[in-house]
């Protein structure tokens, strides 16, 4: 039987980042800058995302000359679905917490701090 997880926030953040422009192609680098992410953290979630089939991945071939090719990513069908499961998630827990801070009193979300 297959465990399934909840991503992390992390991994969560790279497919909601993804998804903005969800059939462009994007650069590990620029997500880096983008997510504020190190490179350490984020190649590891590109790989994983893609050997489950979540990401695309290709070779740049457009290099100008003295730089190496680098890989680009873009979010499969698969990945898309994913995104919008993810969206609505933290839109619903966004809504669930606004509720409950509104349905308490400020006495009531300090007692105890």
């Amino acid at each position: 039987m297959t465990r399934i997880r909840r991503p992390s926030a992390q991994t969560t953040a790279v497919v909601l980042a993804l998804a903005e422009e969800p059939t462009a192609w994007r650069y590990g680098y620029e997500l880096c800058q983008q997510l504020g992410l190190k490179p350490g953290s984020l190649y590891p979630i590109l790989v994983r995302l893609a050997d489950r089939g979540l990401l695309e991945t290709t070779w740049d071939t457009d290099v100008p000359a003295g730089r190496p090719p680098r890989h680009l990513y873009r979010l499969t069908g698969s990945g898309r679905a994913l995104a919008t499961e993810l969206a609505a998630a933290a839109a619903a827990a966004a809504s669930t917490g606004a509720a409950a801070i509104r349905r308490s009193g400020p006495q009531e979300r300090w007692q105890g701090a």
